[in-house]
């Protein structure tokens, strides 16, 4: 039994830390696909705020139902760009010795201040504004315009 918590315990403690790409370090990095999911959660933002404002002032509770999970569905991606920046860029990524340090962390606190604004927000600019910082970022970061397809 005293095997089987411990072994849990073990589990549960790496788990948080692995979602957030491991930091052993494994040295296994997938830059371009991390941006890609920042700009899906700005796409999922960005259709939350529109369903959202479909769904204000109709008061049935339905409505009230479904515009609540809309909120909480642009929350949480907009504190999953928060945290691929946070956990895999800044913590892991991008280095202080870098010649663009500067520029990179500038552009990644960006990203962080825009998906805070799209979460407090309904104002379909502010998924925009975000869409807009996470391109600025991959300029900063990769120090190319973005060679991938990204679609509303």
């Amino acid at each position: 039994m005293h095997r089987f918590f411990a072994s849990t315990v073990f589990a549960l403690a790496f788990a948080s830390i692995a979602s957030a790409h491991c930091q052993v370090p494994c040295g296994i990095y997938a830059d371009q696909r991390r941006f890609e999911e920042m700009l899906e959660d700005e796409h999922t933002i960005s259709k939350s705020q529109i369903e959202i404002t479909a769904l204000a002032g109709k008061g049935d509770a339905q409505s009230v139902n479904q515009a609540t999970r809309w909120v909480v569905t642009k929350e949480d991606h907009a504190s999953n760009v928060q945290e691929i920046i946070a956990s895999y860029f800044m913590a892991q990524r991008i280095k202080s010795d870098d010649p663009a340090y500067g520029k990179k962390l500038m552009a990644a606190h960006k990203v962080m201040v825009m998906a805070m604004k799209a979460k407090q927000s309904s104002d379909p600019e502010t998924a925009k504004a975000l869409e807009k910082s996470i391109f600025d970022f991959y300029e900063a970061y990769e120090g190319k315009k973005p060679e991938f397809e990204h679609k509303h």
